[in-house]
């Protein structure tokens, strides 16, 4: 996030490309821890089988057993302008690489085939500070480890990453290190696991005028400040945000910071389960990024039937950039957990008639996520 901010702060076709694209387009038949996450990876393991069925071939292998060896090298296999699905499927192991998908290649699913979402990792360390080969520094977005700017993607059953080491890198100004980046509509993002520290998951849209819906479920996202950010209309659903503490070993965080449109719906975290190993009383549920300091902006935050850790803030919003969050939208509703806490002035619950109108599904409106 380039801000300033404080330091501790129809019906498819299942396209394989285990071999050769243009083949297959012309061959091509008709169609995914804690006891919570082992269900969870239960969940996984059936449905990543039920999709391995359907890509009929294991195409990215570390070993060379795939046709690729490495996921960017089976992104850019698929043609552009892609009309139908295409599965990329990813043998266990830790992939160190960075990820596009470009816009002109939508309807990309990748996912790990292992028996749980930890055996399939894509990592890299950049950092907004890093240094670019050819001069000048990535920057919060360019940072990320994986860029989807595709529409219509899918993930599911594996591990994105980024492990910027800031502890090492002290010196280095700009410790935002993105893992996940969206700038893209209809992205699924299905028992996944998005871990960083500074901006783990930037869901954006691919410009401003543009929607950008990102539904997030079954899933884990980790980090400690601002890492669920962006102005993109996102729903995490049914999944764990887990709190890390900060490099020097202290705890202190935001969880969200949203972008959002003043006529667009911003994060809704719904049925999810806030906790972590931080102290008591440290984290932001968030705070209102008006980027670029536009005040036409009107960021929103809808915390709803969630278990909240102790770790939250009896206070739980906060100020950004000299705008007042009391200005925009942030709210809870029936959230329980001894981080929860009672309407007040600084602490915002929607009315039943309120959180009628913010459901997930007037997050997502015509669309339905549907794994392919």
């Amino acid at each position: 996030m380039n801000r300033s901010k404080a330091r501790p702060r129809g019906h498819r076709t299942a396209v394989v490309v285990g071999v050769p694209l243009a083949l297959v387009a012309a061959t091509a038949t008709a169609n995914t821890a804690s006891g919570a996450e082992a269900g969870a990876d239960a969940h996984d393991r059936v449905h990543g089988r039920a999709h391995a069925r359907a890509a009929a071939a294991v195409t990215v292998a570390k070993d060379g057993s795939g046709m690729y060896t490495t996921v960017q090298a089976a992104v850019d296999a698929v043609p552009a302008g892609n009309a139908s699905r295409v599965v990329i499927s990813v043998k266990p192991g830790t992939y160190r690489e960075l990820v596009k998908v470009p816009s002109n290649k939508p309807h990309v699913t990748i996912q790990g085939t292992g028996g749980s979402r930890k055996d399939t990792v894509i990592v890299y360390n950049n950092a907004a500070g890093t240094a670019k080969p050819g001069g000048g520094t990535y920057g919060t977005s360019g940072s990320a480890t994986v860029a989807v700017e595709a529409d219509d993607f899918q993930a599911r059953n594996l591990t994105l990453s980024n492990d910027f080491d800031e502890r090492a890198n002290q010196s280095l100004s700009g410790h935002q290190a993105v893992a996940l980046r969206t700038a893209a509509d209809q992205v699924f993002l299905d028992g996944v696991i998005v871990e960083g520290d500074q901006d783990t998951l930037l869901l954006d849209t691919a410009a401003k005028e543009k929607l950008g819906r990102v539904y997030v479920r079954n899933s884990y996202v980790v980090g400690n400040v601002d890492f669920i950010f962006g102005r993109a209309s996102a729903v995490i659903d049914h999944s764990v945000i887990t709190l890390k503490k900060r490099w020097d070993g202290s705890s202190a965080g935001y969880i969200t910071a949203p972008s959002t449109a003043a006529d667009r719906k911003g994060i809704l975290i719904n049925r999810s389960v806030v906790n972590g190993d931080v102290s008591a009383g440290t984290f932001y549920l968030g705070r209102n990024w008006h980027a670029g300091g536009d005040a036409a902006l009107d960021p929103q935050t809808t915390v709803r039937d969630s278990t909240l850790s102790a770790a939250v803030k009896a206070t739980p919003w906060v100020d950004m950039g000299g705008f007042s969050w009391k200005d925009d939208r942030f709210a809870e509703y029936r959230n329980t957990g001894p981080g929860s806490g009672a309407a007040s002035t600084d602490r915002p619950q929607l009315t039943d008639a309120q959180a009628g109108g913010q459901e997930v599904a007037d997050w997502l409106g015509t669309w339905t996520p549907t794994a392919s």
